[in-house]
């Protein structure tokens, strides 16, 4: 694990942010467990074999996980958007993730870097 992206997520000033931050860094691992974290642009970026696989951003009332190389997969249109190649969904305080489903998006995406 990165230490920029530790210290990235320990720094948000939300503890619901950082809870949210920790969970999907965790399905990143678990779907890719060989994944390359760093911090590019100022946001937590995973990659595999140096190809962009996932990426954290936060706001002030969100986080918002995208997926890179996302043309194939079959996701719910009512939680994602963004074109085919990459899809975000943006979580506020409260939302919860399905982690099975979110690892299964993630390693299916990547399967193919």
């Amino acid at each position: 694990m990165n230490q920029e992206v530790t210290h990235f997520i320990e720094e948000l000033k939300e503890s619901w942010q950082v809870e949210l931050s920790t969970n999907l860094r965790g399905v990143v691992h678990q779907a890719i467990p060989d994944v390359n974290e760093r911090i590019q642009y100022k946001k937590p970026h995973f990659l595999k074999n140096g190809k962009y696989a996932a990426v954290i951003s936060t706001s002030k009332d969100a986080v918002s996980f995208t997926i890179f190389n996302a043309n194939s997969l079959e996701l719910p249109e009512a939680l994602f958007s963004g074109p085919p190649e990459r899809k975000t969904i943006k979580l506020r305080k409260g939302d919860s993730i399905d982690s099975k489903q979110l690892i299964s998006f993630v390693k299916e995406a990547s399967s193919a870097l």
